[in-house]
């Protein structure tokens, strides 16, 4: 293991697709004397995993798809590097509505789109059956297409990331436990791991479902939620190949895409389960997820009516992680008034793997630029050191955000 360095301009504390892609944005701008440190042996170890690893750009804010927009410019940008990328799969997406109210919730997102210069379209079932033949859509009332959206492997994005990060000059430094930041005359100081000090003139908290602690060690309290998600991927199917698009069917709250030639099915729970931050420390891993078959099942009864085959496959292997909330529903990036040199780019309600490019971005904008857009000013963790909140309610607002992930108007 490589001696850690003694100082630096950057430390990013977490090595998921967030940190990474943090760490490589901030090269890309031209900042130099970057460290990752990421507990885990390797990069992308623990949420980002377990990423369903989707890329829809469909949003319901110009902002939003335009953030979007970026990380799949950057995912084509590093798909065309032979040696070092994402697997990137630009196959489209199929956004599915079965009521009326949907469609017209369908019919605003695309003035939005249209908006932001996103290319969406309607198309009908017909076109819709042959990009997926499998899927039933008798009962289907609209189809909204996204040729751009697509698909990507979690861990191959990070180590794309990474690999193009060290040929900047970043440092990754794997195995290295944060165990606290010193803050001295109002500013960061230097990091202290189990490897030793770092000195630095920012902290970058990418650390994901231990954000919180890493921002508690600076004395800034925030309401990053970590919230089970789930999904599962079944055995061999039939009519089943890589370059069929990404499905999206809000009504009943499932996505589903192939996984080489099996099915990959998620979905946003109703009874939601958070976790509780306080019971572990900032040096220790998160609390393991424990597989809720019940869900699970839940998930394969409401895709039976319109895929009947997905009652005869059986499941060869679930992925679950926790993926943070923030009771508002919007990202924490940016610089604390609290604490200077304290960035924060976390809460990035399951967003982390898909919108890892954008959010880089956007921390970037939030240290470099003199005068960040509003959006991104609208971003920053003083909405929350600076105003009253309780963790009770933080939680359950949280809670309430994921199962209302697929909501109309969310």
């Amino acid at each position: 293991m490589a001696a850690l360095p003694e100082r630096a301009k950057y430390v990013i504390v977490g090595g998921g697709a967030v940190g990474c892609g943090v760490a490589y944005s901030l090269a890309k701008a031209g900042e130099r004397d970057i460290v990752l440190l990421e507990r885990e042996p390797t990069v992308a170890a623990v949420t980002s995993s377990q990423a369903a690893g989707l890329v829809g750009q469909v949003r319901s804010s110009v902002e939003r798809v335009k953030l979007a927009m970026w990380s799949v410019e950057t995912f084509s940008s590093l798909q065309e590097d032979e040696e070092a990328n994402p697997a990137w799969r630009q196959v489209g997406s199929l956004r599915v509505a079965l009521n009326d109210e949907r469609v017209a919730e369908f019919e605003r997102l695309k003035t939005v789109a249209d908006e932001a210069g996103l290319e969406v379209h309607f198309i009908d079932n017909d076109a819709a059956r042959q990009k997926w033949p499998l899927l039933n859509f008798d009962a289907v009332r609209a189809v909204l297409w996204c040729p751009s959206d697509g698909y990507l492997q979690p861990y191959d994005l990070t180590m794309a990331y990474v690999a193009h990060g060290r040929r900047l000059g970043i440092e990754i430094c794997t195995g290295t436990n944060v165990r606290d930041i010193v803050v001295e005359d109002g500013r960061v100081r230097r990091v202290v791991t189990d490897r030793g000090e770092i000195a630095c003139d920012f902290v970058i908290n990418a650390a994901g479902a231990n954000a919180y602690h890493v921002a508690r060690a600076v004395g800034v309290e925030l309401p990053i939620i970590p919230v089970r998600h789930e999904f599962f991927v079944t055995v061999h199917a039939d009519g089943l190949h890589p370059d069929m698009p990404v499905v999206r069917i809000p009504d009943i709250t499932l996505y589903l895409r192939p996984e080489t030639n099996a099915l990959l099915v998620g979905g946003w729970e109703p009874r939601s389960l958070a976790l509780d931050v306080a019971n572990y420390p900032i040096d220790q891993a998160t609390p393991p997820v424990e597989s809720d078959w019940e869900v699970l099942g839940e998930f394969g009864a409401e895709l039976s009516p319109y895929i009947p085959k997905v009652d005869e496959l059986g499941v060869r292997s679930v992925f679950k992680g926790w993926p943070t909330f923030a009771p508002d529903g919007r990202f924490i990036i940016g610089e604390s008034c609290r604490v200077k040199g304290f960035v924060m780019a976390g809460g990035c309600n399951a967003h982390g793997v898909s919108g890892s490019a954008g959010i880089g971005r956007h921390v970037v904008e939030s240290i470099l630029e003199q005068q960040p857009s509003e959006y991104v000013r609208s971003l920053s963790p003083d909405r929350f050191t600076e105003t009253e909140w309780d963790w009770k309610t933080a939680t359950e607002e949280a809670r309430q955000l994921y199962s209302n992930y697929y909501a109309i108007g969310h």
